[in-house]
């Protein structure tokens, strides 16, 4: 048994931690590739025990409840990338967002927009421009802040990178927040290097009820696939989904 202790840097909700950032932590308990599964708000600045019962690792809080899992990763759960546009293409398609001025989520570790360049990482992609609804790209420049001793990014922040994209792609689809994320399958194939520049390409799959299905996957300036995710979003009720068209017409 040992334990984590997240700090508050790599908050998500200002209390808790980012999703992708503790799914990866989860994910390289299990070896690296995994599927992780959140199922309590992980409490930053606060420790936490990690153990490991039937081949599956357990993150549980000082009152005993279980908040994460991780298994390792199974074949198929994570969906095929479409091929990635250029870095220049990315940036521009980016630079359409809706979150490029505005966080998706204010103070998130992930893509928030207000943080210091290396405090955070900034991450937010926009419409590809002709391909299907909720298609985004954006671009991510690792800073040296998180490198390790070789100037790579350790898999937990390149997790975290993957996270919030694949809720934006929904929201851009269809106008609609769709709630925190659930699980996140994940796989980093090569660690991304700091200073350099990284195609990050995010897609709405489909829904079942309340569950949003997401793929996220990062690419090198060649278009080599270096990291790639699959999400399980988990929607607000109806009563608090927040659709922007709707909102103008009512205002009418």
């Amino acid at each position: 048994m040992s334990e984590v202790l997240v700090p508050r840097q790599f908050r998500g909700p200002p209390i808790t931690a980012n999703g992708g950032y503790i799914c990866g932590v989860m994910a390289n308990a299990v070896g690296g590739k995994g599927t992780a599964m959140l199922r309590a708000g992980v409490l930053v600045d606060h420790p936490h025990k990690l153990s490991h019962e039937d081949g599956e690792a357990r993150l549980t809080n000082a009152e005993g409840q279980l908040v994460a899992t991780a298994r390792p990763l199974a074949e198929g759960s994570i969906p095929e990338p479409p091929a990635p546009p250029s870095v220049e293409d990315a940036r521009r398609f980016a630079a359409t967002s809706p979150f490029a001025a505005k966080s998706l989520h204010r103070g998130c570790f992930s893509c928030c927009v207000e943080r210091e360049d290396g405090e955070g990482l900034g991450v937010f992609v926009g419409q590809i421009e002709g391909a299907p609804a909720g298609a985004c790209a954006g671009v991510w420049r690792p800073h040296a802040n998180f490198a390790d001793a070789d100037g790579r990014m350790p898999d937990e922040i390149t997790w975290g990178a993957l996270d919030c994209s694949g809720s934006m792609a929904w929201f851009i689809k269809t106008g609609t927040h769709v709630g925190l994320l659930g699980t996140m399958s994940g796989e980093v194939l090569e660690k991304p290097k700091a200073g350099e520049d990284y195609v990050v390409v995010a897609w709405a799959r489909e829904n079942e009820g309340r569950k949003y299905f997401s793929g996220v996957a990062l690419f090198d300036k060649d278009g080599k696939l270096v990291a790639h995710s699959g999400q399980i979003w988990i929607g607000r009720p109806p009563a608090h989904a927040f659709n922007p068209l709707a909102k103008a017409e009512a205002a009418k």
